[in-house]
């Protein structure tokens, strides 16, 4: 069925979004356990920020210590900030503060600063919905590229001073609103003191974009010295401790040195997070069988998580073990139906073991992930491999058309789109999709024929 002008509109529109950001490369961080745990911290500050629930919170693979939002949908944060901190409270009051630069409307006020910037809707979806693995690692999958570092990127993201103190100050009131410790907020500040007295080369980016004032930490402390309310003192939950617990060893597990992280975590520790974090080493250092064995213990604690089981899928498929790894995908479907990733992961695992019924289900995954996150670009591929092997060529460029877009190489988006224009019948749902790209490769190629 034809989809309606204001949706092929949306679409052409992300497509656009996300051209033009293929160099200065950095990656993102996509994995469903951690965007699970990620929801579930960020829930109760959303709420008290007056923000929906979708709005995203996205990691991005880089030691430095940032964060910052981009529209008023996505708050991203560094992975090196994260894993420098302590307690789940610090990552909420990041979360806060971000949030309060949404809702106290600080990145609608500077137009001008957005034009430097390329424009506000570049930014605005800068890896909204994209994502995915563009490099084809199976782990943690780099995605679109953002150029954070980009002077133009600084000036749009920098805040003056006075949005820094009122984010601070409605940060903290979200926080107490949502029973997290406002000191928090304090500890995370600490990380960054030491950064002023740095040359702007050697300064962490968060300072460069949220100037951090001698007046900004006296607020703060005021702000908790004055407290009587419930929420001074106050412990995380045990939910948030071990959410916060889960993502920190996905994120040390696959981004530190194997050995490193299995001489921190011992080997004798049986609880879950030490068990999760050992498989991830395992596997990272080249240890099948005694990743698949440390998963099996946590598939004991957890015989329903969807998560453990994907990871379990993860292993077995990456060592091409692929008759087990579509069992282990196909229970992580089964138990989590809505992960756009895991469905993803599990279509693959199907590709892979390469079979006439095993292809013909995988097309179908891969259209469940396609129906909720279509801008992924490794289950792109995989559903233009689905599509091919079905004799549905058409449907294979159109995909392929699409995911050369979103990775910014439009030349050969225009290509694949224009052959997938003459295979399939005007006017059907994926000829529409391929006049998207033709779209947007007009007006890519107009952009940069004015440069």
């Amino acid at each position: 069925m034809p989809r309606a002008p204001a949706l092929r509109t949306f679409m052409a529109s992300c497509l656009l979004m996300l051209v033009g950001w293929a160099a200065e490369a950095q990656s993102i961080i996509r994995d469903a356990e951690i965007e699970r745990g990620l929801r579930e911290l960020a829930a109760p500050v959303l709420r008290a920020a007056g923000l929906p629930a979708s709005t995203r919170i996205i990691i991005i693979n880089d030691r430095s210590l940032n964060a910052f939002v981009a529209d008023a949908r996505h708050i991203f944060i560094h992975s090196g900030l994260l894993m420098r901190m302590e307690d789940p409270a610090e990552l909420q009051a990041v979360l806060a503060h971000e949030a309060a630069h949404i809702a106290n409307g600080h990145l609608s006020r500077r137009p001008a600063n957005a034009r430097s910037a390329r424009s506000a809707a570049a930014l605005g979806l800068l890896l909204a919905v994209a994502a995915g693995s563009a490099s084809g690692n199976g782990e943690l999958g780099a995605g679109i590229a953002i150029g954070t570092n980009s002077s133009a990127v600084r000036v749009f993201l920098a805040h003056t001073r006075a949005e820094e103190t009122s984010a601070d100050q409605a940060g903290l009131r979200y926080m107490v609103q949502a029973g997290i410790d406002p000191a928090a907020m304090l500890s995370v500040l600490d990380l960054f003191r030491g950064q002023e007295a740095l040359s702007t080369g050697r300064q962490d980016p968060y300072m460069r974009t949220h100037p951090l004032t001698r007046t900004r930490l006296r607020n703060v402390q005021a702000f908790v010295n004055g407290r009587s309310g419930t929420a001074e003192g106050a412990e995380s939950t045990p939910e948030a401790r071990y959410w916060f617990a889960r993502i920190n060893a996905k994120l040390s597990g696959f981004l530190n040195n194997p050995a490193q992280t299995l001489r921190r975590v011992g080997r004798r520790d049986e609880g879950e997070i030490a068990t999760l974090t050992r498989a991830i080493a395992y596997h990272q250092g080249a240890d099948a069988s005694r990743a698949i064995s440390e998963v099996g213990r946590l598939l004991q604690m957890r015989p329903n998580d969807p998560y453990y089981q994907e990871l379990q899928g993860q292993i077995l498929y990456e060592s091409r073990n692929f008759p087990q790894a579509v069992r282990a995908y196909a229970r992580a479907a089964q138990l989590a139906p809505r992960e756009a990733l895991i469905l993803a992961g599990h279509g693959r695992a199907l590709l892979a073991a390469d079979t006439s019924s095993g292809n013909a289900q995988a097309r179908t995954v891969l259209e469940r992930a396609y129906a909720r996150d279509p801008f992924d670009p490794r289950m792109l591929r995989d559903l233009a491999l689905a599509y091919a092997r079905g004799g549905n060529n058409g449907m294979a460029s159109v995909v392929t058309a699409e995911r050369y877009a979103i990775i910014g190489r439009m030349e050969d988006a225009e290509i694949q789109a224009t052959r997938a224009s003459g295979l399939l019948p005007n006017g059907s749902g994926g000829w529409l999709r391929a006049q998207d790209v033709l779209r947007v490769a007009e007006i890519a190629q107009s952009r940069r024929n004015r440069r």
